[in-house]
Order: C-alpha cells, then structure tokens, then sequence
C-alpha cells in the first residue's frame, strides 16, 4: 500500500505542486488548506505531514502541537515548508516536533529526496 502523505499550505498552487510531486512518485496524497483543515483530516492514516508554517486559522506550529497532542500521530514525520529561514523559526518549529525544515522556493527533486529519507 502506498505511503500516505499531506499537505497543508494555504496557497493552492503549492498544495497542487507537491501533490502533483509526490503522486508522480507512487505516494498518495491528501490536501489541507490550513491547520484547522489538517487536524479535521487528519482522521485515518496518514504517514507524514509537509506543512506550510504561515497560515490563516492555524499555523504551521500550532498543526505540529495538534497532530503531536494526538497519540497516534506523535511520531510520524512533520516536514515544515515555508519561506521562513530563520533559526528562531526553526527553532520554534523544532520545539513543537518538526521532524525538518525545507525552505520555499524548493524543486520537486529536493522534496521527494527529503520524504524518501524522512519516510525510509
């Protein structure tokens, strides 16, 4: 069964790029539009989360809080992607249980070699 991933970012074309990224590498892929979006998603199984860190109802930091509250999801693999690049931001991320941090813009080689070691 293939691996299932989401992605929570409020831009659209985002959300359509790393699907469309990940899909073409077998994995299936569900799409939120924000935190608030995520968490009400999140039910079932889902192997790793790719998250935007600004976001409008939940951000980035407060869905990595919600999904690590949960026990069946404290482990899995949270990567942020954002445009955010400062070691405080990757602090705070760290801090709430990111997993990594890949900063926008990206190319869809860096994503898929950052899932396929993340999710190995």
């Amino acid at each position: 069964m293939a691996k299932r991933i989401m992605t929570v970012d409020d831009s659209a074309s985002v959300r359509q790029m790393v699907a469309f990224t990940l899909k073409k590498e077998g994995y299936d892929v569900i799409e939120a539009s924000d935190g608030k979006d995520a968490l009400a998603k999140l039910a079932g199984t889902v192997d790793m989360v790719i998250t935007d860190l600004n976001m409008p109802n939940l951000d980035g930091i407060g869905l990595i809080k919600g999904i690590r509250s949960q026990a069946a999801y404290k482990f899995i693999p949270i990567i942020m992607l954002t445009t955010e690049s400062q070691a405080a931001k990757k602090a705070a991320g760290k801090a709430a249980g990111a997993t990594g941090w890949i900063v926008k813009p990206f190319t869809p080689d860096q994503l898929v070699a950052v899932v396929k070691k993340v999710l190995r």
